[in-house]
């Protein structure tokens, strides 16, 4: 997950595909939703299931769902759980788990995924408009896929 020439490739598998970038964008953005959910260990299959149900690309939606890293999973719940807490009318508490595990989670769930789903709301919203960003920039280096983005735009429709 965290192997960065693995990352470079899948970007770039994603930024020269032969699709609309709002597609592409919309598939980034729904894994990155749900990269945010505190259903840790199927964020994979949410993914492929939100990519077949929403006819997203589900590279991308994989790709999305791989956003919220080991590394930025506790802070992202801490924030999560404090902003849920807030929004459910709550006092502030700092979050204390022993382990990921949902047996750790439950009794915090509803704080949890009022937080998860705004902070994840949040992300997808900029992932998608990056996502959008970084595949028209991309794709303007070449001309080829540059005249067929102008296409793209011009009909609303992929280009076969």
């Amino acid at each position: 997950m965290l192997d960065r020439k693995n990352w470079k490739n899948r970007i770039y598998d994603i930024l020269s595909m032969d699709s609309h970038p709002a597609h592409i964008s919309a598939g980034f953005a729904v894994g990155v939703f749900i990269s945010f959910t505190p259903f840790f260990g199927f964020h994979m299959a949410i993914a492929i299931a939100a990519a077949f149900l929403l006819r997203l690309n589900k590279l991308t939606c994989i790709t999305g769902a791989w956003v919220n890293t080991p590394l930025t999973v506790v802070p992202v719940l801490a924030i999560s759980y404090r902003l849920g807490r807030l929004l459910r009318g709550l006092p502030p508490q700092e979050l204390h788990i022993k382990t990921l595990d949902w047996q750790h989670l439950k009794i915090h769930a509803a704080s949890l995924l009022v937080g998860t789903s705004v902070t994840g709301f949040v992300a997808a919203v900029t992932s998608y408009f990056l996502m959008y960003w970084l595949v028209v920039r991309f794709r303007k280096r070449d001309e080829a896929m540059e005249e067929e983005v102008r296409e793209m735009e011009e009909t609303g429709e992929e280009v076969e």
